[in-house]
């Protein structure tokens, strides 16, 4: 298997165990705590906080552990001009892995809860306060990670990203496109219905893009690729010399 390969399915398997843990946490929290809304989110977001910890510490060394299109693209976006970012066809290809990922992840959700697979969320999320969460969400996530990146921390991004995603989940969203997507698919506590998803999206990448703004006002000097997510030495199409 060529390295580019390994990092899509580091990419694939992340994505889809995340979204595995999101919505199957959901669904045991409803099972519970039936009564009681504000514990079944505790229960959800705590699961979630391990669990991303523990992938980002996985798969980082292999992929950088993205699991997110819009960190990939802020990945791409901060390396374009030296090339030490993610090309173009690199993008696509994380892009393309991490989004079906996503689907299968909670599809396997819901077999896993004795729960149909095949499932059209009909929860509809769309108000003001949610696309302006997913705008904020999406801002700290991307400013947490190159923060981290530039400043030679991306060893504690398992902990720092997980952890402010878990606070996400009390004060704003979830930031990711992927599991966005994915969420469309369980009909459960997770779910989100498909008229939602293209303004979710839309929030997530103009908050990406401020959060990257942000960084690029108080953090100049950019960060090699293999310090976003967490390092990861291999490059997929040339090695550490640019030498193909």
């Amino acid at each position: 298997m060529t390295v580019l390969a390994r990092r899509l399915t580091a990419e694939f398997i992340g994505t889809a165990l995340l979204v595995c843990v999101v919505v199957g946490s959901g669904i045991a929290a409803q099972q519970l705590s039936p009564h009681d809304v504000g514990l079944q989110l505790l229960e959800n977001s705590t699961a979630t906080v391990f669990g991303l910890a523990v992938l980002i510490l996985i798969f980082g060394p292999v992929s950088g552990a993205h699991f997110n299109p819009v960190v990939s693209m802020a990945d791409w976006w901060a390396g374009r001009r030296n090339r030490t970012g993610l090309t173009p066809t690199e993008l696509a290809a994380y892009i393309g892995a991490q989004v079906p990922g996503g689907i299968t992840g909670a599809v396997l959700a819901n077999i896993m809860f004795d729960q149909r697979a095949a499932q059209i969320s009909t929860h509809h999320r769309v108000t003001t306060g949610h696309l302006i969460g997913e705008l904020v969400a999406t801002a700290g996530l991307i400013a947490v990670i190159f923060a981290l990146a530039r400043t030679g921390r991306a060893a504690l991004s398992a902990a720092a990203v997980a952890a402010y995603i878990g606070a996400a989940y009390w004060f704003t969203s979830f930031a990711n496109p992927a599991v966005t997507i994915g969420r469309v698919f369980s009909d459960t506590f997770a779910g989100i219905a498909p008229a939602a998803v293209p303004a979710f999206i839309t929030a997530q990448i103009i908050g990406a893009a401020l959060g990257f703004t942000l960084i690029a006002l108080v953090y100049p000097d950019p960060a090699p690729a293999e310090n976003v997510v967490t390092p990861h030495p291999e490059h997929p199409l040339t090695d550490r010399h640019g030498a193909p």
